[in-house]
């Protein structure tokens, strides 16, 4: 298995001008480990609704890439919110779940994954020809490398990390905050 924050530096290492959506808990950690960054938006409380404002930004930013960096059990909350991306289609839009089977958040509780659930399967049931579930770092290579170009149509991206937890970098909690920064960095009026 993968080390998440391994995964997450190296998928924001060459970012160019990608715009980063996070779902709560460790995927906030974790991006926010590999460097704080004004196109960072970090959900806090939205369980379930990363997907879908990185769908939303993907849409009002159709020249940007779009990256989302969620968990297994934040998505998981949000299943049909791959339909909707899939109808959408936005060729920026790049959904990277850290799938470690836990709900890390509430306790470390075994998550459907861990029982069988395939969110790539899950996705391309939907509709989202470009899913896939990644177990090594070339893999990971690779995807950092698409991340950046339109491909035809959203991309998810489920990769299995390890249970390990790392040690919490928390940005801003502020969401006035977040959303002025993420505003100045596009130059849109706040």
């Amino acid at each position: 298995m993968l080390d998440r924050r391994d995964v997450v530096a190296r998928l924001l290492r060459d970012r160019g001008e990608t715009l980063v959506v996070t779902g709560l808990g460790s995927a906030t950690y974790d991006v926010a480990a590999a460097g704080d960054d004004p196109r960072n938006f970090y959900l806090w409380g939205a369980m379930g609704g990363a997907a879908l404002m990185g769908l939303g930004l993907a849409i009002a930013q159709p020249a940007r890439p779009v990256l989302v960096v969620t968990g297994d059990g934040e998505q998981l909350m949000g299943l049909g919110g791959f339909a909707t991306i899939a109808l959408q289609a936005p060729a920026n839009l790049t959904i990277v779940v850290l799938d470690n089977g836990l709900y890390g958040e509430t306790g470390g509780q075994r998550s459907h994954t861990s029982g069988g659930t395939d969110l790539a399967a899950v996705a391309r049931g939907c509709g989202i020809a470009d899913a896939s579930r990644i177990t090594d770092m070339a893999d990971v290579e690779a995807l950092a490398a698409a991340i950046a170009g339109p491909s035809g149509g959203p991309r998810v991206a489920v990769v299995v990390v390890d249970t390990a937890e790392a040690p919490r970098v928390l940005p801003s909690r502020d969401g006035a905050v977040l959303r002025g920064r993420m505003q100045a960095a596009l130059g849109l009026a706040a």
